[in-house]
């Protein structure tokens, strides 16, 4: 009986390297593109997330007398209807974190920075009174 194989079930370490080695080269392409998409949702929410503030700082401010905006951001959120919800208005959400300053009764600004720059959003979002939101990179250079 020299000579004779007997065929055992299972695969080889040919076989098992080749199913790594493809797995490997999915992993590599598609996390990039995971992450891409993961900082592009962010930012857009974080784009929505400032237009609500807007609309709820011009309510707030519509109902008050004298007119101004509101303190803080909480403010917006602790009212009864809240104009926000309290993640909002707790300064943080879907990755980015916002910062609300009352400048003078007639004038506030946010801005919305990334939590983490370059894994939970690129660009940095402003907004003031005017309603406009305006944008620039994590470094602070100007975005086209």
């Amino acid at each position: 009986m020299v000579g004779i194989r007997y065929h055992r079930p299972g695969f080889t370490l040919v076989e098992i390297m080749i199913v790594i080695a493809v797995i490997a080269l999915l992993a590599a392409v598609s996390i990039p593109v995971f992450l891409r998409a993961r900082i592009q949702a962010d930012e857009t929410s974080a784009i929505a997330s400032l237009r609500t503030i807007s609309t709820a700082c011009v309510g707030y401010r519509s109902i008050q007398s004298p007119l101004t905006y509101p303190n803080s951001l909480n403010e917006l959120s602790i009212t009864t209807p809240p104009y926000i919800d309290q993640i909002l208005g707790s300064g943080a959400k879907e990755g980015y974190n916002f910062t609300y300053t009352l400048v003078s009764p007639d004038q506030y600004t946010v801005t919305a920075s990334p939590v983490t720059p370059n894994v939970t959003g690129i660009r940095i979002f402003f907004l003031d009174e005017s309603g406009v939101i305006k944008v620039d990179n994590a470094a602070g250079a100007p975005v086209e």
